[in-house]
């Protein structure tokens, strides 16, 4: 055993004094910084694809958008059935978006009103199966999402009220407001699609529009959404077959969302090392108690010849074994708490201390995805400080005068 490891073992053995107390606190420490990032880094991660599964499920994966003097595509039921048949595409659903005031007994809600041809919904939109009633758009139907349904205190087989924004567009004309029945309310699991979000059919939306026929975009389903070359090429092929209309990918639509959770997740990251660098100052310090209760056995060793790298790398190898230990445990401690997360999140619910709440996260359950290289950066990071804190009071004992030390 190379004397350098032989010794700072020998001085990792407890003896009842306050190094052994300040070893144990500066593992724990390490253990908690290590832990707390990676959870976190894990929970970020988990958002991150949540929202991406989430945005990819229920949003289109591309938007395509007339460019021409008014927002109608003319064009469309035949344009989605060219681009349907390109290979990469899984789905093409003309369709009309438009914001509507719905009301209720006096409770108003303004939504965002799909109206989708209902043989194309279940293909561009994957919302799982409706929590009540059905998927069915046929007649004077309309499907809310459970939220709006719950702010509108409706429930299926009730009547809402619609508004058209032709009602205070058009200054000539004028658009009485609709009367269609709730048939079914779906559960996406992400708070602004059930709460902003309701369905009707294609004829219905045209009619409450005032249009005879044309639509206002075509939203496009593709086999490898988040493959970015894949999703070039799909759009490549649309813009030859509609030179005239503008072409937009989800990441285009939805990238605030995850430029912002990049940015938070890499500054939440770095705050929460700080944690684990005062840890690390903690190793430092129980090195500096030790150095000087060494004192009379450095004086010994550089007496008999030692050299200084060696009672340098003693020091060293007790710092680093302080830091290993903390890190072992904290991936463990870490580890375990992913594993239970949801339930500790559901006995703190329990106890009235609500820690994801879904009205503001806008998820049903909280997610995270434990990443190899999120855990050897957190590693390597713990690691290089631990090194550091090491060095200074290795090098301060090995610089002691053997004839000094041997005096204290």
């Amino acid at each position: 055993m190379p004397f350098s490891l032989f010794l700072a073992l020998k001085y990792l053995k407890p003896k009842r004094s306050v190094t052994s107390v300040i070893t144990c606190v500066s593992v724990i420490g390490v253990l908690l910084g290590v832990a707390v990032v990676i959870i976190v880094r894990a929970v970020m991660t988990g958002f991150g694809d949540l929202w991406e599964q989430k945005i990819l499920d229920f949003k289109p994966h591309v938007t395509i958008k007339s460019t021409g003097p008014g927002p109608v595509i003319r064009d469309g039921e035949a344009l989605a059935k060219q681009i349907a048949a390109l290979p990469g595409v899984v789905a093409a659903s003309p369709e009309i978006n438009t914001p509507v005031m719905l009301q209720r007994r006096g409770l108003v809600a303004t939504p965002i009103l799909i109206g989708v041809d209902p043989d194309c919904v279940s293909n561009v939109y994957k919302v799982g199966d409706p929590v009540a009633g059905a998927f069915d758009l046929e007649g004077d139907a309309i499907v809310l999402g459970v939220d709006l349904a719950r702010k509108l205190h409706v429930f299926v087989g009730d009547e809402v009220t619609i508004y058209s924004p032709k009602t205070l567009a058009a200054r000539d004309e004028i658009y009485l407001p609709l009367k269609w029945r709730v048939t079914g309310i779906y559960s996406s699991g992400q708070r602004d699609y059930d709460a902003h979000f309701a369905f009707c059919s294609l004829p219905n939306a045209r009619d409450l529009m005032g249009l005879e026929n044309g639509v206002f975009v075509l939203n496009v389903k593709t086999a490898q959404p988040a493959n970015a070359s894949a999703l070039d090429d799909v759009c490549r092929q649309i813009a030859d077959l509609a030179p005239t209309c503008y072409v937009e990918t989800w990441r285009q639509t939805d990238r605030e969302i995850f430029n912002a959770l990049a940015v938070e997740k890499n500054m939440t990251a770095i705050l929460l090392l700080l944690v684990t660098v005062v840890a690390l100052f903690c190793v430092m310090n129980t090195l500096l108690v030790l150095t000087v209760q060494k004192t009379s056995e450095v004086g010994l060793l550089k007496a008999l010849g030692f050299s200084k790298a060696k009672i340098m790398g003693a020091f060293v190898v007790h710092g680093l074994v302080q830091v290993t230990a903390g890190t072992v445990l904290g991936l463990a401690a870490a580890y375990a708490v992913l594993r239970n997360l949801q339930n500790l999140v559901d006995f703190l619910a329990r106890l009235g201390v609500q820690v994801f709440p879904k009205a503001v996260y806008g998820l049903d359950a909280i997610p995270y995805r434990l990443v190899a290289a999120d855990v050897t950066w957190v590693v390597v990071i713990v690691y290089v400080f631990g090194l550091l804190a090491s060095l200074v009071p290795a090098f301060l004992a090995a610089s002691k005068n053997p004839v000094e030390a041997l005096k204290g």
